[in-house]
């Protein structure tokens, strides 16, 4: 579950430095945005995982 934790984090923290890349005009705006929207769907997937985790762990046999 850490390392669920810990992913949910760096994603997070690469979505802010996407935004500062935008701002400082390392990227444009739309490559931004799109880049910032897989994000969102990781994150999405991270929490659903963390949230339930119990379809996701292997059955003992």
């Amino acid at each position: 579950m850490a390392k669920l934790n810990d992913s949910e984090a760096e994603a997070a923290e690469t979505q802010t430095w996407l935004d500062f890349a935008v701002e400082c005009k390392y990227l444009d705006s739309e490559t931004g945005k799109e880049l910032s929207s897989i994000y969102d769907e990781i994150l999405a997937i991270l929490v659903k995982i963390i949230n339930n985790p119990s379809p996701w762990l292997l059955k003992k046999r």
